[in-house]
């Protein structure tokens, strides 16, 4: 009958050990990190990047969450002895570049290297957002993000509805929404965050209905206001990123300005009859939306919800795809559109991509 030391003597000698320099090494280069501690200690402290698998469950949640048998995995622990047992385990279900770290979590503070203390979150926020935290990209602290990120939503109509929804059910914590118009039956065909039931009542009122009826974990915060040069700045402040579902240009504009005023990004999304399009606009690394239009009248027009008719699907297909990009930026995943236009033709179901230019750098630096 084998001791504990006997065990770690055997997992020791079938397993490659690394040092802390060299864990911090192989972060950089991708490797995924696997804190197999128990989650009490993990809240602790742990190692920005890490996922928490404990030990005792490792075996029965590694395969469903990290399939590639060739992921690149280093484990650790406290000071490095039930690491060196995981990786063990790791490599008798045929997982094939996984190495230990020696010294543990314990080394790799008392080293002085960069820590962080994980959010807590209630069993509740585990349950709702079960899906994200067995996403290697995501997990806990990634969940953690989202609930701490504050978007704002100008327009809670075509584009606005489902980013609202999405937005909510990511776990956003706090969304604004703007928007001074009332739910108007013509418009349902489109904007299906509001209801039949919803008909004269206030967008934004029937915007918080909706998020809260989603996800009460939600903070909501509604301007019943019209989007102008005195009252941008004081809206946009504080916010991580803007969803821009305005429906006209001068709208459009005044955030373009504030947006490099601030340096805060904004995921713009427009649709015109069967044409969608996406971009990002992020004042400190690339175009903006004076790099995209110039003011016209026409554009004007193009641009009014109530001069252009839409298929009305497209302006879901639209505003999930800015969701999706304003959560890749909060999460700092992927490659967010910034620099490049996505535009989609409904009748073809296909998406083309068109690089933007800095025409006006100056202004933005």
């Amino acid at each position: 009958m084998s001791t504990f030391s006997e065990m770690l003597r055997r997992a020791k000698a079938d397993i490659d050990e690394i040092g802390t320099s060299q864990a911090a090494e192989f972060l950089d280069e991708g490797w995924l990190l696997i804190d197999v501690r128990e989650p009490g200690e993990y809240q602790l402290g742990a190692i920005p990047g890490s996922l928490n698998f404990p030990r005792g469950t490792l075996e029965v949640n590694i395969e469903g969450n990290i399939p590639d048998r060739k992921t690149r995995i280093m484990t650790v622990c406290n000071s490095g002895g039930r690491s060196a047992l995981a990786a063990a385990t790791l490599q008798e279900l045929g997982y094939t570049r996984v190495v230990s770290v020696d010294g543990g979590f314990q080394q790799w503070r008392d080293e002085g290297r960069s820590c962080y203390k994980p959010r807590v979150l209630t069993s509740d926020q585990c349950n709702r957002y079960a899906r994200h935290l067995t996403l290697p990209e995501i997990g806990e602290e990634g969940q953690a993000k989202l609930l701490d990120a504050e978007v704002l939503l100008l327009g809670a109509g075509g584009l606005g509805s489902p980013a609202a929804l999405y937005l909510a059910a990511a776990g956003v914590g706090k969304l604004g929404v703007v928007d001074m118009g009332s739910v108007d039956l013509s418009n349902l065909q489109r904007q299906v965050m509001h209801s039949h039931y919803d008909v004269g009542e206030r967008k934004v009122d029937s915007a918080e209905k909706a998020v809260t009826g989603l996800n009460p974990g939600v903070d909501v915060v509604t301007y019943d206001i019209r989007l102008q040069a005195d009252n941008v700045a004081d809206i946009v402040s504080g916010y991580d990123v803007i969803v821009d579902g305005c429906n006209n240009l001068e709208g459009h504009y005044l955030l373009d300005d504030v947006s490099v005023r601030l340096g805060v990004p904004v995921v713009h999304g427009s649709v015109r009859r069967f044409e969608g399009r996406v971009t990002v606009f992020d004042p400190c690394k690339g175009p903006t939306f004076r790099d995209l239009v110039s003011i016209s009248s026409q554009n004007a027009q193009d641009d009014d919800y109530s001069k252009v008719c839409v298929l009305g699907v497209l302006p879901g297909i639209v505003g999930t795809l800015q969701t999706l990009e304003a959560l890749k930026l909060i999460l700092g995943i992927g490659d967010p559109l910034v620099g490049r236009l996505l535009v989609f033709d409904a009748l073809k179901a296909t998406f083309s991509e068109f690089e933007l230019l800095s025409e006006n750098r100056n202004d933005v630096e």
